[in-house]
């Protein structure tokens, strides 16, 4: 095949306006940020992923997701998500899915209805970073300063054991 600029984009707008956002570009999943919510994170959606080959199932982030965790289960080596993108790109969101699919394939299955899960703590945790060091663009009105690390902790069987996010400035131009 012959791989351009022009064709790569004639696929990803022919992708998009069929409201598919997830292209698959060799070992890349491109994402194309619809600025709306579509229904492809539901449990349903999950399920279909669950133990399955990329190869096996449409583009989807949790494709990728579910690469990465079974790969870590395997072959009991840690793998790594890079979510990369401009402002307003929805690295953001991205990040949050990841997070919320590894919650639901990877809990303990005890939840008690007195205690916070820890699956809960971890996906809630993302937004409570996101409200510090934001700033407005022109492109996005919660523009984070900040990049992140963000690095979930399994125990031997699978299961979420726990997560530390280290932060890091990105713009210090922006600091008065």
């Amino acid at each position: 095949t012959f791989l351009n600029d022009a064709s790569v984009f004639w696929n990803l707008k022919t992708r998009y306006q069929a409201k598919l956002i997830y292209t698959y570009s060799g070992l890349f999943c491109v994402v194309v940020n619809p600025y709306k919510r579509f229904p492809i994170y539901t449990p349903t959606v999950v399920k279909m992923y669950l133990g399955k080959r990329r190869n096996e199932v449409p583009p989807h982030l949790w494709a990728i997701t579910e690469t990465a965790y079974r790969n870590m289960l395997q072959n009991t080596k840690n793998q790594s998500m890079l979510i990369t993108g401009e402002s307003g790109a929805g690295k953001t969101e991205n990040t949050k899915k990841v997070i919320s699919y590894l919650a639901m394939v990877a809990t303990s299955g005890k939840k008690s209805e007195k205690k916070v899960s820890l699956e809960d703590q971890i996906v809630a945790t993302n937004p409570i970073l996101e409200s510090y060091g934001n700033a407005k663009t022109s492109r996005n009105d919660n523009s984070s300063r900040f990049g992140k690390f963000i690095r979930i902790h399994f125990n031997a069987a699978g299961k979420l054991a726990g997560c530390d996010i280290e932060s890091y400035l990105l713009e210090k131009s922006r600091i008065t």
